[in-house]
């Protein structure tokens, strides 16, 4: 019996098929040229915004938008080989990620005419950035409970006061779509009274403070809004509708081949020793990753098909960021106790190398994009169990 969780199998197309082609051969050719090296977790943490113009200029970037607004009109399935290869080369896609993920799909289903042509261009040519501004300091995961509140003045601006946090790559970055407060908090509706508002993040009043991840990497932040004028017509959809166009946005964030493979350089270093070895104890390791990392792509697959048919899969999309960050752990423990092999950031081995990347950054896999707990909550209310 069809369920919340059945969604319809996906047939690789001839279309997705040769522009991921397209992508190893560009990959190929950047990884000769030593314009970038492979790291793990680097559509957080791989800043480059002059290789995020170059996918741009490819038209690899806002490839399902309309070509009115810079986009390519090519299919989410197209669009999935494209992610999947950059991903797995661990190339450095942090600066354009957010935006051309779920930005960008924001602003075509809310925003007015004026926000898409003068922001979606630029996207989709790799020369503007986003973050997202949905979690504060005192509320966890619970983003009824944020305080961040903004309140019209006598010319119709709104006046923002609060702080975000985790907000990847706002020293970087262009644009927040920040969640906030318009009218007072109801404890019978924690839902109501929530607005989304385009900020932008060169306004007087917005302190950016670092917060360092173990490796002493920079990407996460908190960002404090201190009587932050934004103009009235940056709202982004209806004011008040702001718990539903997030529960929306969230669909885009959680379901990606990111969400599985921020330790696929890890995996593909850790291959490449077991194939040399033949050991059969490390075979069996690999056998079992491969094994989990197959389904889990069937399921993304699958969702990236639903959003083709203008579906709206949140509770298939919080069960793969649920399970995929999981295995993205997962993942070192297996090859720590499959290899004897140093993990150092300074080792002359990949492998070594890899293992140090993904134990540094382990911490945040199950954190961004809501925490475990709070997705199988959504996934238990989707199945009817609470």
């Amino acid at each position: 019996m069809p369920s919340t969780l059945t969604l319809a199998p996906v047939v690789p197309s001839a279309a997705a098929e040769q522009v991921r082609a397209e992508v190893r051969e560009f990959l190929a050719a950047e990884l000769a040229a030593g314009t970038f090296t492979t790291h793990v977790d680097t559509w957080l943490s791989g800043v480059d915004p002059a290789f995020s113009r170059k996918l741009g200029e490819r038209g690899w970037l806002g490839m399902t938008w309309p070509r009115r607004y810079g986009g390519h009109e090519r299919t989410a399935m197209e669009r999935y080989a494209v992610t999947e290869e950059l991903l797995a080369a661990g190339a450095p896609v942090a600066a354009h990620w957010i935006a051309d993920r779920q930005s960008g799909p924001n602003l075509l289903r809310y925003g007015t005419e004026a926000q898409r042509a003068e922001i979606l261009p630029r996207i989709a040519a790799g020369e503007c950035y986003f973050v997202i501004g949905m979690s504060e300091p005192d509320s966890g995961s619970d983003l009824a409970s944020i305080r961040t509140r903004a309140t019209r003045n006598g010319d119709g601006d709104w006046v923002v006061n609060g702080a975000k946090v985790w907000t990847s790559n706002a020293h970087t970055s262009h644009y927040a779509i920040t969640l906030v407060r318009t009218s007072p908090a109801d404890p019978a509706h924690r839902h109501a009274g929530l607005s989304q508002l385009l900020v932008d993040l060169s306004l007087p009043g917005i302190t950016v403070n670092p917060i360092r991840i173990l490796d002493g990497g920079h990407h996460f932040n908190e960002v404090v809004f201190d009587d932050v004028v934004v103009p009235g017509d940056m709202l982004l959809g209806e004011e008040g509708n702001g718990w539903h166009q997030v529960t929306a946005e969230l669909a885009f964030e959680r379901s990606g081949p990111e969400r599985f493979l921020s330790t696929y350089p890890l995996i593909a270093e850790f291959a490449r020793r077991v194939a040399d070895s033949g050991d059969p104890a490390q075979l069996a390791t690999l056998g079992r990753v491969s094994a989990r990392l197959l389904a889990l792509r069937q399921l993304s697959l699958r969702i990236a098909g639903a959003l083709d048919r203008g579906e709206l899969p949140d509770i298939p999309a919080a069960l793969v960021k649920d399970v995929g960050t999981t295995f993205e752990a997962d993942v070192i423990d297996e090859v720590r106790r499959a290899v004897d092999v140093p993990a150092s950031l300074d080792s002359p081995d990949p492998l070594g190398r890899a293992l140090a990347e993904a134990q540094l950054h382990a911490p945040g896999y199950t954190l961004r994009g809501g925490t475990n707990e709070i997705l199988r909550g959504i996934v238990a209310r989707g199945l009817g169990l609470r």
